[in-house]
């Protein structure tokens, strides 16, 4: 490899850890919703350069995590309530249709797989590591509906949901909710290929995040 190829390696790999980091800062609100994202100071944060920052947060527009609000200027996406609602009717409806694709072509793969992510899901206790396991769980439901597009729109929303999540976990309402239950009778409806009691399933874990939540969003 030459000097270039070195060169351009480096810069690829700082962009990709810059955007890693630059996320899960924005997803857990470490930077505040609505908050401007200074060049500089996420450089120096970082301990890299403006370069790779830049470009970072110029992926996460195209996750609509971030927004460009002038030629040079970044912001974290602003929240809101009228956006969380957007949120949680599209993912509704896509994962509706992506969960009963995924049943009706139900295989042993699949099936075997489902089960694989839900016992790894139940495992975790450590927050992160849930997160991921939690949306591993999410994912694999939807995994069979052989529609790439479609699960991809319902990557970037669940996504985009998360920041409203963990708002709505603070609160002592939504901890008193059975979420390990809510996922058991989602998981063993899917298992038995009953879509229609696993989309109702699904559905209700997320319209009981959502009507929670919308009471914690008043000051946004």
């Amino acid at each position: 490899m030459n000097m270039i190829d070195e060169s351009s390696g480096r810069e690829t790999s700082a962009t990709r850890a810059a955007y890693i980091a630059l996320r899960q800062m924005i997803l857990t609100g470490e930077l505040p919703a609505g908050q401007k994202l200074k060049i500089e100071q996420l450089r120096t944060l970082l301990d890299t350069g403006a370069s790779p920052v830049r470009e970072a947060l110029s992926l996460l527009t195209s996750d609509m995590l971030v927004e460009r609000i002038d030629q040079r200027g970044f912001r974290a996406a602003p929240a809101s309530i009228a956006n969380f609602d957007e949120i949680l009717s599209l993912r509704c409806t896509l994962e509706e249709m992506a969960l009963h694709q995924s049943i009706a072509k139900a295989t042993p793969d699949w099936e075997e797989r489902l089960v694989l992510s839900h016992h790894r899901m139940k495992r975790m206790t450590d927050t992160e590591t849930f997160e991921d396991a939690h949306k591993s769980f999410h994912m694999t439901l939807l995994s069979n509906a052989n529609s790439p597009m479609l699960e991809r729109y319902c990557s970037q929303l669940y996504d985009l949901n998360i920041r409203y999540r963990n708002l709505a976990a603070g609160g002592k309402n939504y901890q008193n909710r059975n979420i390990p239950a809510e996922h058991d009778t989602i998981f063993e409806a899917a298992i038995q290929r009953d879509a229609q009691t696993a989309c109702e399933a699904l559905l209700s874990h997320y319209r009981l995040t959502g009507a929670y939540l919308t009471t914690q969003l008043t000051d946004l």
